[in-house]
């Protein structure tokens, strides 16, 4: 990690504290999670769908399939038979 320092208004030096302490969290932890959240939040429409072609077909059930996504609803129904 690198550290870093910031210059905080009094409120939001307050907002973030409280932030840490409902969440159990340290207030660095909450600095790091409220950022990520935004950087998230600014990724343009074409980031968000290359994200999520990535993890295309990545993930498999345990019976080897990667078509889930495609054929949800058949294997949802065969699973209620």
């Amino acid at each position: 990690m690198i550290r870093t320092q910031i210059q905080l208004t009094e409120n939001q030096a307050r907002k973030i504290r409280r932030v840490a302490l409902e969440r159990n969290i340290s207030l660095a932890e909450a600095v790091r999670q409220c950022i990520d959240q935004t950087l998230d939040r600014s990724l343009t429409l074409a980031d968000r769908y290359q994200r999520a072609r990535r993890i295309i077909g990545s993930v498999r059930d345990r019976e080897g399939r990667s078509d889930i996504a495609r054929h949800h609803d058949r294997y949802l129904e065969r699973a209620f038979r």
